[in-house]
């Protein structure tokens, strides 16, 4: 099993999903999106699960303060330019990602392993 969690360090769903790995002793690596975002890459093996509009965070703080809601942008170059724009945490397992806390998928991964 290869764990990667995506998200930030402030985030309470990342928070979960990092101590659901964590009780179950199963390592991950975290990406913390205030210091790093994704690669073109890594967005297109994400996009083959979600639409790149499922993955924009119109809740959120950044998406707010940049006033998105009132312009008109192009949704995969924001979100590689800006990775506080994702909605979090993501959570990878090889070609799996899950997008948001997800436990009961998370637990599928662990027992097909």
């Amino acid at each position: 099993m290869n764990i990667q969690i995506l998200g930030t360090k402030k985030c309470k769903d990342t928070k979960k999903a990092e101590r659901f790995f964590k009780e179950r002793n199963i390592k991950f690596q975290f990406r913390n999106f205030a210091e790093k975002g994704v690669s073109p890459g890594e967005l297109e093996n994400i996009k083959r699960v979600f639409d790149v509009e499922e993955l924009l965070d119109k809740e959120g703080k950044e998406f707010r303060k940049r006033n998105l809601g009132y312009m008109v942008f192009n949704t995969e170059t924001e979100l590689l330019n800006n990775p506080l724009l994702f909605r979090t945490p993501i959570v990878r397992n090889g070609k799996s990602v899950t997008l948001g806390y997800q436990p009961d998928i998370w637990k599928k991964w662990i027992l097909d392993d």
